[in-house]
């Protein structure tokens, strides 16, 4: 888009999915970017989802989301089966993207999604939105001030539940399952806290649904005794809360993904320290989505690409779906 412009970033969004209502409208909003179209394979959908949420232009078909001039940046909310096809088609036409996680569905899918954005010089980012925020910045001045001695181990849960037989996570051939979709969450926290790739995996899960993870337990090492121990599933009440043990202390966080007003952050050293997760009113994905709009105007340095971050995630996938025979 050039310099910084008067002009509100406008996005698109690819599907009709939740987590957009949810969380990626009221982002994209307080961070003063444009809802400008919304596209589904049914016309009737779109419609009744742009009225719904105060979206400007129903598109029938992702190609013309694709290629429609009135649109700056994509945002791909679709099965996971399918964000590899569509994220490449988006970057192939030149649209920067903010793509849901987990990035594609397959260790492969992924590989090739990451070579196509580096050979377009594109710009892609993983919808994992916490790296961005204010909470993480106080996590990592913690750690660095050495208040909890050194990180040894994360604790980390996702677990929210679904009721409805036909919800799209229960179905593998849309690459669904507790760990593709929550688990990514604390293996993205290893990833950012630890750094570089797991160099062990275990897992073991329920399974339920169509044939997926229903729930999953798991431990990634990180070398030198270093582990991250997760759960995840879809078969319980909302619960996000991650400890980060250290060999002289340890911070709590209630909700290190997607805080909210009521969330909180502890840090117990030699003191405690207690302290609101999130500013107030501030929709989770509103800091990742300034930035991008600052990229796209010309404001700011691309953060958190997805060429830098995504792979080990999608191979901590990997290896877990093979310990669970999972695909």
């Amino acid at each position: 888009m050039g310099t910084a412009s008067a002009r509100p970033v406008r996005w698109g969004i690819m599907g009709t999915a939740n987590i957009a209502r949810g969380q990626f409208l009221p982002g994209v909003r307080h961070a003063g970017g444009a809802a400008e179209a919304v596209a589904s394979r049914d016309r009737r959908a779109a419609e009744h989802y742009a009225a719904e949420n105060g979206i400007a232009r129903a598109l029938t078909g992702y190609r013309t989301l694709i290629e429609d001039p009135g649109v700056d940046a994509l945002y791909i909310a679709l099965p996971n089966s399918l964000h590899a096809e569509w994220t490449i088609a988006a970057l192939q036409a030149g649209k920067p993207v903010l793509c849901e996680k987990p990035l594609t569905g397959s260790l492969a899918d992924t590989q090739l999604v990451l070579d196509v954005a580096r050979q377009r010089g594109a710009l892609l980012w993983e919808a994992f939105v916490f790296p961005f925020h204010e909470q993480m910045a106080r996590v990592r001045a913690a750690l660095a001030s050495g208040v909890i001695g050194q990180l040894r181990e994360i604790h980390s849960d996702f677990h929210f539940k679904v009721t409805r037989p036909d919800n799209i996570r229960l179905f593998p051939d849309l690459a669904g399952g507790a760990l593709n979709d929550v688990g990514c969450y604390p293996i993205r926290l290893g990833f950012e806290l630890f750094g570089g790739v797991h160099q062990s995996a275990w897992g073991a899960c329920v399974p339920g649904g169509h044939g997926v993870d229903l729930e999953t337990t798991a431990v990634l090492g990180y070398g030198n005794g270093r582990s991250l121990m997760m759960s995840c599933g879809m078969n319980r009440r909302y619960d996000t809360f991650t400890r980060l043990l250290g060999t002289n202390g340890e911070v709590r966080m209630s909700n290190p993904f997607h805080p909210s007003a009521g969330d909180r952050i502890e840090i117990l050293g030699r003191e405690t320290e207690s302290a609101a997760a999130a500013p107030a009113g501030e929709p989770s994905f509103s800091a990742a989505i300034r930035h991008i709009q600052a990229v796209l105007t010309g404001g700011e340095e691309p953060r958190c690409l997805a060429a830098d971050t995504s792979l080990p995630t999608a191979q901590a996938l990997h290896d877990l779906r093979a310990q669970l025979r999972i695909s």
